[in-house]
């Protein structure tokens, strides 16, 4: 810019001096004739002369400022700064945030999308039928936060406890690459993914959730189960009342596993049941301080109803009657009641009487318990014949349908008939429940006039583990004792509303 002015300067100049020398020239031929229009000549080239050396000058001092504004603000870079101010810096922080967030999230796509590329390729690889139901399962578990049972939960009481147990698959459904469809959220939620075909043939998922006091895992054993099932009635029993756990549910799904104890082939381990577990909970509180004076005794008794018969476990399956005494009290007549001082003693008992058991082959156990087992611990003040508390431990046949057995013969439809008539039984008793003053059909089968006490009496608590199976070939029989269960606890805050009215 400075070379243009400089060069600009030397073209006025030039201009300049070359109307001077006109001037001079016309000067040599002036004549008095000519001399008016020379002199109006000269007079308006000195004018443009004047206008010249004013628009250099004026140039010349616009140009000095500009160098020297240039000149201090490369001797002081702090003023750009200055200028551009603090905003500029927080604009940059939060396009750099949105950028980093962007780059952030296109990676976890990217992840997701090779896993599930992955998943399909194997799934595919190995021939799954229901690979398209696993893929779509496990994209609604990865939006799921699982927050599973844990030790350190507290322990609630209810009158009526209801609770769902989930066994892992076995290898039988290992072997049929069947699908797990049931997903336990939270330690009192449980999701099943009913697998649904549409009229066009396309496949989608049903999620349907129900909510129960707890739920258990296909991680949590034994131990875990009963610490938040039967082991707080123990304390209902020491208090002069009646506490009753039965586990309900397809066969297969671990009702006997949970009662009786685990299994090791066809070999159970009977001290990792919650028979065993409340027995040796019922001797610990024996010898504590607050009931060591009592002196109470225990027995013991072990009986089946195997359709609308009872047999004791106990002597060689000798069948008994169950009977209402003139204060309406139920009673077992001739059934053994064996006295027990040690654990011993009650694991040889439980194991007396699962072998007695009925049993029999179904599609999915091949040694399904075929019949209502019943263990009972009772309590028994000395020097009397009144019982001081009793503990009932029910393990209900499975509640599949007659067609389920294998073969499917007379025999098994008539064992299917009996144990679903008794399962309505129970049944239509919870919902009489519900009702005030209405009638309660406990004798519409053995087992509910069994429970009958356990379910009107004042001191009595009672606890429900539903056990359900997590392949997809036993969805419907697992959605219908998840109904059944609902039921169940929805009598239990019918219950809680009574009582605080």
């Amino acid at each position: 810019m400075l070379k243009a002015n400089s060069e600009r300067k030397e073209n006025n100049e030039e201009r300049l001096y070359a109307n001077i020398d006109t001037a001079i020239h016309n000067s040599e031929e002036m004549t008095e004739a000519n001399i008016p229009s020379i002199r109006s000549q000269y007079v308006e080239k000195l004018n443009n002369l004047e206008n010249i050396i004013l628009i250099c000058d004026t140039h010349k001092v616009t140009s000095g400022s500009l160098i020297r504004q240039r000149l201090q603000q490369q001797h002081k870079p702090e003023l750009i700064s200055e200028q551009r101010g603090a905003g500029q810096g927080q604009r940059r922080n939060v396009v750099t945030e949105i950028e980093r967030i962007k780059k952030n999230r296109e990676q976890q796509r990217q992840l997701h999308a090779k896993l599930k590329e992955k998943q399909l390729h194997i799934m595919m690889r190995q021939g799954n039928p229901n690979w398209e139901f696993l893929n779509m399962i496990n994209q609604y578990r990865s939006r799921i936060v699982f927050r599973p049972l844990q030790e350190s939960d507290p322990v609630e009481d209810h009158q009526i406890t209801v609770c769902i147990r989930k066994r892992p698959l076995n290898k039988s459904e290992f072997a049929r690459q069947e699908v797990d469809v049931i997903s336990v959220p939270s330690k009192d939620e449980i999701i099943v993914h009913q697998p649904k075909v549409n009229v066009n043939l396309k496949k989608f998922l049903e999620n349907k959730c129900f909510k129960f006091d707890y739920v258990f895992g296909e991680t949590c054993c034994n131990e875990l189960v009963y610490k938040y099932t039967a082991k707080p009635l123990v304390q209902t029993v020491f208090d002069g009342g009646m506490a009753t756990c039965f586990a309900y549910g397809q066969t297969g799904s671990g009702k006997t596993h949970t009662m009786g104890g685990n299994f090791q082939g066809k070999t159970q381990d009977c001290k990792k049941g919650i028979y065993a577990m409340v027995a040796e909970d019922v001797f610990k509180f024996l010898k504590s301080p607050e009931y060591k004076d009592l002196n109470l005794t225990v027995s013991a008794s072990f009986f089946e109803i195997y359709g609308n018969d009872v047999f004791d476990l106990l002597e060689n399956k000798a069948r008994l009657r169950i009977l209402e005494d003139g204060y309406h009290h139920v009673n077992i007549v001739g059934l053994t009641e064996v006295a027990v001082d040690s654990m011993d003693e009650v694991i040889e008992l439980i194991e007396r009487g699962s072998i007695a058991r009925a049993s029999g082959q179904t599609s999915a156990n091949r040694n399904s318990s075929r019949s209502h087992a019943v263990f009972q611990l009772l309590l028994w003040t000395p020097g009397t014949d009144r019982i001081h508390g009793t503990f009932s431990l029910i393990d209900l046949a499975g509640n599949e349908r007659a067609v389920d057995m294998n073969p499917p013969n007379r025999q098994a439809k008539m064992e299917g008939a009996a144990i679903n008539t008794s399962l309505l039984a129970l049944k239509e008793c919870i919902r009489a429940l519900e009702r005030r003053g209405g009638h309660i059909p406990f004798r519409g089968s053995k087992i509910t006039l069994v429970l009958r006490d356990s379910f009107i009496g004042e001191k009595s608590k009672t606890c429900m583990i539903g056990t359900i199976s997590p392949g997809m070939a036993s969805c419907e029989h697992s959605l219908n004792t998840l109904r059944y269960m609902d039921r169940v606890k929805e009598h239990r805050a019918t219950y809680k509303q009574r009582t605080t009215s």
